[in-house]
C-alpha cells in the first residue's frame, strides 16, 4: 500500500507542480498559485509516508498555508493588466537566466558534495526539538537570512503595487 501511495502522491506532485509553470487551461496566475498549494499538500503526503508528521504538518501549516496567502495577496495586488503589456527586456531575461544557472550550479554542489554515509543523521520521527535547536544554533545565520529575504520581498511587493498619484 505505501509503494502505490507513493506513486499517487509523487504523481500529484509532479503534475501539479507543472500546472504551476506551464497551465495549458487557464493564463490565470491564481489557478497556478492553486496548483501550487496541491503540489505542497502532496509533498506533505510524501513526508508522511517517511514518518516524518512534523515536517508534514510544518509543510501544511506554513506552506501550503501562510506563504501561499502571502503569494496570493501578491497576485491580488498587481496590476497584471499592465503586467501584460510588458515587452521582454534582453538585459532582464539574460539576469534571470544567470541568476537561474547560479542558483543550479549551487544546488548541483550542495547534492553532490553532501556526506551522506552511515554517520549522518536519520529522518526526525516525533519530537521536533532536535529541529529548533539546530536551527537556532547551527543554523542560525541562514535562518536570519532567510528571514530578511522575505522582509525584502514584502517591501519590494508594497513598492511594485504603489499607484503613481498625480
Amino acid at each position: 500500500m505505501q509503494d502505490a501511495l507513493f506513486y499517487i502522491f509523487a504523481a500529484l506532485v509532479l503534475g501539479a507542480a507543472s500546472l504551476v509553470v506551464v497551465n495549458p487551461f487557464s493564463r490565470n496566475p491564481v489557478t497556478s498559485a492553486l496548483c501550487l498549494v496541491l503540489a505542497l499538500g502532496g509533498i506533505a503526503g510524501l513526508f508522511v509516508l517517511l514518518g516524518a508528521y512534523f515536517l508534514a504538518a510544518v509543510q501544511v501549516l506554513i506552506y501550503a498555508g501562510a506563504v501561499m496567502v502571502l503569494f496570493l495577496f501578491v497576485i491580488m495586488v498587481l496590476d497584471w493588466k499592465a503586467e501584460a503589456q510588458w515587452r521582454l527586456k534582453w538585459t532582464r531575461f539574460g539576469a534571470g537566466a544567470l541568476a537561474v544557472t547560479g542558483l543550479t550550479a549551487l544546488l548541483l554542489r550542495a547534492v553532490l558534495t553532501a556526506d551522506l554515509g552511515p554517520g549522518s543523521p536519520g529522518p526526525l520521527e516525533g519530537d521536533p526539538s532536535p529541529v529548533g535547536r539546530a536551527l537556532f544554533t547551527q543554523y542560525l545565520l541562514p535562518f536570519e537570512l532567510v528571514a530578511v529575504l522575505i522582509l525584502v520581498a514584502v517591501v519590494g511587493v508594497v513598492v511594485l503595487s504603489k499607484k503613481d498619484l498625480p
